[in-house]
This record gives C-alpha cells, structure tokens and sequence, in this order.
C-alpha cells in the first residue's frame, strides 16, 4: 500500500536493474567520473512506512536475493576498520545475484563534519571513502534512512533512485487495516475499519502491530473480533509509541477502554 509517487520510484528502481547491462554496458551511458554500473537507491521516510518491505518485494520481483547489512558489526572505532569491513562486504555481494540493503543508512553515509579533532578528521576520511566505494560499486544497492536531511548531500546527488515513503492517508489505512487483518479471522458487524484509519494516524508498521495484537484477542475470547478488541490493541500501541491517547481520536472508544479498566 504506497502512494503512486512512491511506487513509480520502486519500479524505476527494478527497471534500471534490469536494463542496467544493456544501457551502461552496450550503449555506454555511464555518468563518467568513475561510476560503476551499479544502480543505487535511497528509501526515506519514518519507521513503519514499508521501506525494507518494499526492498523484499523488489528483490523478489528481480529474481534476486536480500542481503541486510547490519551496520551494528561494520562500523568500528579503529581507524580504517569500517572501510575494512565495507570492502569486504562489496567485494563478496560483486561475486552473488543479490541486492545489498543498509539499514538506517545515515549512520555511515551521513553529513560530513567540520573537524575540531582526530576523530572529526576520521569520520570524514570514512564518508569520503564510502562515497567513492559506492560510486564504483556494480551491484544493486538499497541505503534506507529515516531523516533524508541527514545524508550527506554530496552523495544524495550521486543516488540513482530516491524514494519517499510518507505516513499513509486515511485511505491507504484503511487498505492497510483491512488486508493487515486478512480474511481469515472472523470479523463483528460492528466492526468499523473506517474510523480507526480516519482517527489514528498510523504507519503501515504500526497498524501491522496492532491488528496482530486484536488477533489475539480475538483469540482469546473465541469470538469474532470486535472493536474494543482493535481500540485496545491501538491504545497499546500508542503507549509504545509514547504517543498521547486523545479523546479527539478514540471519540466514545476512549471512555469505553477506562471504563473496562475500572473494572
């Protein structure tokens, strides 16, 4: 469930992966400067908002594998450790079919500081090499990050692809609540899908939490899922979130939940 802006930047992605060999390679229209023919692309938008998940379905959709780069094991405070382990890892995904994803990507391909000290100097030293190891890279390559502002724009310019992934509409929550949901577990009449994607503005993440959440309920009480079962299950995900529970979103749901909890 993506806005069509969104889903036109993920099939040019899948587009320049495929005819990547026949356009840099036959004809020739590399952009120079020491590009590879590799295809970069960058999906940015908050937690929740499908951007790994949208990665998956094109690497399904190429015939291609996903490899996730845990950058909790790359970056290293030795100097010259994180190229290390970097170059490694572009040297094995050169020799597989697959596509290389770095999650949370602003961690390493950040903005580059203005040095005060050594450690400034490194971190520089470090994103100038990763731009040019990205540049000459010939795979395919999916860098996500929640705060685009925090790239640094000297590589933003050299991206292939940038797609943005925004909180979804109320439509598309209610595309969302309903096939998160699925049509396997029973649902009340009275269930209303309506005003849960009109009040609670939610990411697809969050609203896949939720309903698994109800489901349990649901479970529980051997019964067809109900409303109550799906406000409580938004109410427990909004203390996760750290998000204020508002009478202006829950409407009489609100006082039905604090009731029950008297109880």
């Amino acid at each position: 469930v993506l806005p069509p802006a969104t889903r036109t930047q993920l099939t040019e992605l899948a587009l320049r992966a495929r005819h990547r060999e026949q356009v840099l390679g036959q004809w020739g229209m590399r952009p120079g400067g020491g590009r590879g023919r590799g295809v970069i692309a960058l999906f940015a938008g908050e937690s929740g908002t499908g951007k790994t998940m949208s990665a998956e379905v094109v690497a399904r959709e190429l015939g291609m594998e996903l490899y996730v780069v845990d950058l909790s094991t790359v970056v290293d405070k030795y100097i010259g450790e994180t190229e290390k382990n970097l170059e490694r890892i572009f040297v094995e995904a050169s020799d597989v079919n697959g596509i290389l994803l770095f999650d949370e990507a602003d961690a390493i391909f950040g903005k580059r500081s203005q040095v005060k000290d050594a450690h400034d100097k490194h971190a520089n030293v470090e994103s100038a090499y990763l731009l040019q190891r990205m540049e000459s890279f010939d795979g395919i390559a999916v860098l996500t990050t929640n705060l685009r502002a925090n790239l640094d724009e000297a590589f933003t310019r050299r991206l292939d692809v940038i797609a943005e992934f925004p909180i979804p509409d109320a439509e598309q929550r209610l595309a969302l609540w309903d096939r998160c949901l699925g049509t396997s577990i029973p649902r009340d009449p009275a269930l209303d899908l309506e005003f849960c994607a009109a009040r609670f503005e939610l990411a697809g993440g969050s609203i896949r939490a939720c309903a698994v959440t109800a489901a349990y309920l649901a479970a529980e009480s051997r019964a067809p899922l109900t409303m109550d079962q799906l406000v409580t299950a938004v109410l427990q995900e909004y203390r996760k979130l750290g998000r204020l529970v508002l009478e202006s979103e829950f409407g009489p749901w609100l006082a039905k939940e604090r009731e029950r909890g008297k109880r």
